[in-house]
């Protein structure tokens, strides 16, 4: 080995001896990976190959799988509230949602590419026992509850485009089938399955554009929502519903995975560094085609709906018709641009949270399950509830809402349990060796850690003096929130970041004093 190589090696982590183990449960088979070239022209040591445009292409993929999540129908949901209540006033609270989700979900791409193993790999490494089984707990409920929104998303769109011929019910059991499409194109790699997702966004994109164009916001009011901050007191319910849409805590465990569908040399630096750069790319070009068709929903509900009687009661399931008495047919009627859209924002995220489920399950649990019982398991977990939900809930959009809003304040919840535990272990030196973040960027990642927990507070502060009533139900709540604040500590006091930098602030300005 060249003394360039010797001198990289130590700036990486430390690997364990079980990591090529065929004991560990893995994302990706060696044969399921794609690999990346090295060229002849790339520099020794630890020098980054320059900018190759067919190696972004070649790195394009997961960060589009994981930017569905950031338009499922839960997003679409909040963006169409927070136009009709709020017009154009969140636009900036949108974009900055969304930079703060590129941020969290590029620290999950760091985490994969660095270690070599996922999210849910690693909290049961670093975590003990007790404490890493509650996490995948918690990784299950926030899957389970944002499986049955987008599975419920599908089946509504399904309605629509049938004209009500098909229920709910019989929308859950053709949504259902994705996992088996799912299965199918996963045999044929993973480069078919990100072509897939690639359609399905470019039918969103078209969708949602052609009702920006039919129905023409204002583009004055447009840039003012986004570059004037704006917030009353009637609007912070959406507020935080546009915040709380944004940041998913399973696609932090996806991301963490899905970036190592590509054969990297991890023992070299400057290839990790490649790798981490790419990804950053890709991202940041999915989260910005996401935003922008997130900013296209918002305006064309703030245009249309924004001060009318109807604001407050518009849902997924009325959303079409209410688009449709306001602006008619058309060429191809509105209603049915809206299902088409829904139908294809429902099936995609739908997929990717049975990928989600495969990598949290077989992470947390060690399951050298073959794929497809995995599959099966994830699917069959969500689909059972989501097939409750509408034998119960079709006959009223008003309970559909309701319960929206229980999953909603479900997944708020979970929003720490894989927040803290990534942060704290992407800033671990022994973990992740010279790719470790800086101060600044710690600084700058639990100020959001710190802003989206506190939001979580308001959501459940607001939500629970609203729903709970009475003093026994209410101290009942009261112990649940007092277990969970006392578990977001420990998590928080686990990695030893807290106590470090309360000492280090301490002896900082202890020479002061003196």
């Amino acid at each position: 080995m060249s003394g360039a190589g010797q001198e990289s090696d130590t700036l990486l982590p430390a690997r364990s001896i079980g990591d090529d183990n065929s004991s560990r449960e893995k994302a990706f088979d060696a044969r399921e990976k794609i690999a990346i070239p090295v060229s002849d022209e790339d520099p020794d040591g630890d020098s980054v190959p320059s900018f190759s445009w067919r190696k972004l292409w070649l790195f394009m993929g997961p960060g589009f799988l994981m930017s569905i999540a950031f338009l499922d129908p839960g997003n679409l949901e909040g963006d169409l509230q927070a136009g009709a209540v709020a017009g154009y006033s969140l636009l900036w609270l949108l974009l900055w949602a969304t930079a703060m989700g590129l941020m969290i979900q590029l620290l999950s791409a760091r985490l994969g590419v660095v270690t070599g193993r996922h999210l849910a790999e690693l909290c049961r490494e670093e975590y003990e026992g007790w404490s890493h089984v509650a996490l995948w707990i918690m990784a299950e409920l926030a899957l389970i509850g944002a499986d049955i929104q987008e599975v419920i998303g599908s089946a509504i769109a399904i309605k629509i485009l049938s004209n009500g011929a098909l229920p709910l019910w019989a929308g859950v059991i053709i949504t259902a089938s994705d996992c088996f499409i799912f299965l199918f194109l996963e045999n044929y790699g993973v480069r078919k399955l990100e072509a897939v997702f690639v359609v399905l966004i470019s039918t969103m994109s078209v969708t949602f554009t052609w009702m920006f164009c039919e129905t023409k916001p204002s583009g004055k009011e447009l840039l003012l929502g986004i570059l004037v901050p704006k917030l009353s007191s009637k609007t912070i319910r959406q507020a935080v519903g546009v915040v709380g849409c944004v940041i998913t805590p399973h696609n932090m465990f996806l991301h963490s995975a899905l970036v190592q569908s590509r054969r990297i040399d991890t023992n070299k630096k400057n290839r990790v560094q490649e790798a981490i750069n790419y990804y950053s790319i890709e991202s940041t070009i999915a989260l910005v085609i996401m935003f922008t068709i997130n900013l296209f929903v918002t305006t064309v509900f703030a245009k249309g709906f924004n001060g009318s009687e109807q604001a407050h009661t518009i849902g997924l399931e009325n959303a079409g018709q209410f688009l449709q008495n306001k602006y008619g047919g058309g060429l191809f009627p509105i209603l049915y641009i809206w299902g088409v859209g829904l139908l294809a924002a429902g099936q995609s995220s739908t997929i990717t949270g049975t990928y989600a489920g495969q990598f949290i399950m077989g992470g947390f649990l060690n399951l050298q399950l073959k794929k497809w019982v995995r599959a099966l398991i994830s699917r069959s977990i969500a689909i059972l509830p989501a097939a409750i939900v509408a034998l119960f809930f079709d006959t009223s959009e008003a309970a559909l809402d309701i319960l929206n809003e229980w999953l909603n304040v479900l997944q708020s919840l979970q929003i720490p349990f894989c927040l803290i535990p990534l942060l704290t272990l992407v800033s671990k030196e022994e973990l992740m060796g010279e790719f470790k973040i800086g101060r600044a960027t710690q600084m700058v990642a639990w100020t959001v850690a710190t802003l989206l927990i506190v939001i979580n507070g308001f959501i459940l502060l607001e939500f629970f003096s609203s729903e709970v009533h009475g003093m026994f139900l209410g101290s009942i709540v009261c112990l649940v929130i007092a277990v969970y604040v006392a578990f977001v500590i420990y998590l928080i006091m686990n990695g030893g970041l807290l106590s470090t930098r309360v000492l280090a602030t301490y002896r900082r300005l202890m020479p002061m004093r003196n």
